[in-house]
């Protein structure tokens, strides 16, 4: 699938929202982070990632098209936080207290883990799953990892093992 184009004022919008919480950081923490690069490569399900050893946040475009007002309100700060834990404590869980701490002491944004985004668009190649409680999509990747043995998935809900669906 072919990267779509996004529209400067979006691409403005999310420099501004990270200029702006790079900005309120660097005060609180009497700091002066430099800002990381913003690349819009994030391909699959994922929101954003932050990638620590080259300081960059890689964003969804698809996504970020879709939810452009969540991306600047809750997802650029998100990849941020990560990428201020890691030059302020080093290596941490990444989701950790620090993250946490980072996100709504600093930030002032809440400290959600994952995004609730609709998915349709970016999903291709999943593999139907149930647990006792609702239907997964799990993607090839992680199909693939179950067929071979090497992982099994639970339901963050009821705690279940996920079952492949054999009725497809």
């Amino acid at each position: 699938m072919k990267t779509p184009r996004l529209p400067i004022a979006i691409q403005q919008a999310v420099m501004q929202s990270l200029r702006d919480k790079l900005a309120l950081a660097n005060q609180k923490l009497g700091r002066s982070y430099p800002e990381p690069k913003v690349v819009y490569q994030q391909r699959g399900t994922a929101a954003g990632t932050a990638w620590l050893a080259d300081y960059e946040i890689r964003l969804n475009p698809v996504l970020l098209l879709e939810n452009q007002q969540a991306f600047v309100e809750e997802v650029v700060p998100h990849e941020l936080a990560h990428l201020l834990v890691w030059k302020r404590f080093g290596r941490v869980a990444p989701h950790g207290k620090e993250w946490k701490w980072m996100m709504e002491s600093v930030l002032g944004v809440p400290a959600r883990r994952t995004h609730q985004f609709e998915l349709e668009s970016v999903r291709f190649n999943t593999f139907p799953y149930h647990c006792q409680c609702q239907q997964h999509q799990l993607t090839v990747r992680r199909h693939n990892r179950v067929l071979r043995g090497e992982a099994v998935y639970r339901c963050v809900r009821c705690g279940e093992p996920l079952i492949a669906d054999t009725t497809n």
